[in-house]
């Protein structure tokens, strides 16, 4: 899979790219990684990238030229490209496995008051990370490129997404490390006698009721199955 950033500070994927599980893929040949310099499509002689905005306001807005002949720099004829931007539809773990069945995913960065509008006619969706605001969408790009290359064939063991947050519509339950008995905080017992299918009940148990206090958004789309509800009920009889 080939990933391109277009941004106007390429230096903050310099790390990113080299660490851990991305770095690793980005080295094996798992994943192709690029950054571009919009700033390097700027036609006037001091590169700006920016100008006023029309009817007035404050800030300044990214110009149509030199991010779409940024964008003609990388096109391939299967690129999928997406505007990080705070307006954007929220990214999920559902569009990650999306985009990781994608030959080739371009990913615009924003920066300044945003993007001249007439660039989202040039992409395919614009994606939002969260409710929140951020100088520019480069960590937007960082989150994505992780979470997509870590769903790659040779990324990590596929054991190891199985169970995770998000991929079966629940929160990950709990999980414990050696030693049993840490000052007296201990393993719970369930989890130390080798009882597979007790820990399995465990384990579905602690994720719907973590889903259910934490993301009750999450916990109202599923449909409980029969073992899920009479779980549900053991656990709240006993904490009642």
């Amino acid at each position: 899979m080939r990933l391109s950033v277009l941004t106007l500070f390429p230096e903050m994927f310099g790390d990113f790219a080299r660490t851990s599980i991305v770095g690793r893929s980005i080295a094996n040949g798992i994943a192709e990684f690029e950054t571009v310099q919009i700033r390097d499509f700027a036609l006037d002689h001091y590169k700006h990238v920016d100008d006023t905005p029309f009817g007035g306001g404050a800030g300044m807005v990214m110009k149509c030229q030199p991010v779409l002949d940024a964008l003609d720099s990388v096109r391939t004829e299967h690129m999928h490209t997406v505007m990080l931007a705070a307006f954007g539809k929220p990214y999920d773990q559902q569009t990650a496995h999306r985009f990781a069945q994608m030959d080739h995913l371009v990913l615009l960065c924003g920066h300044y008051e945003g993007m001249d509008a007439r660039i989202e006619e040039s992409v395919d969706e614009i994606i939002s990370i969260g409710d929140y605001v951020l100088t520019g969408g480069e960590l937007g790009a960082m989150v994505i490129c992780d979470s997509v290359i870590r769903l790659l064939d040779g990324a990590i063991r596929t054991e190891s997404t199985g169970e995770e947050s998000f991929e079966n519509g629940l929160l990950e339950y709990p999980q414990y490390t050696k030693p049993a008995d840490y000052k007296g905080m201990k393993v719970p017992d369930v989890l130390v006698s080798g009882n597979h299918e007790k820990i399995r009940q465990w384990r579905l148990t602690q994720s719907l009721v973590r889903t259910r206090a934490v993301r009750p958004d999450l916990f109202a789309r599923r449909t409980l199955s029969r073992e899920e509800e009479k779980l549900l009920q053991k656990y709240d009889e006993e904490h009642s």
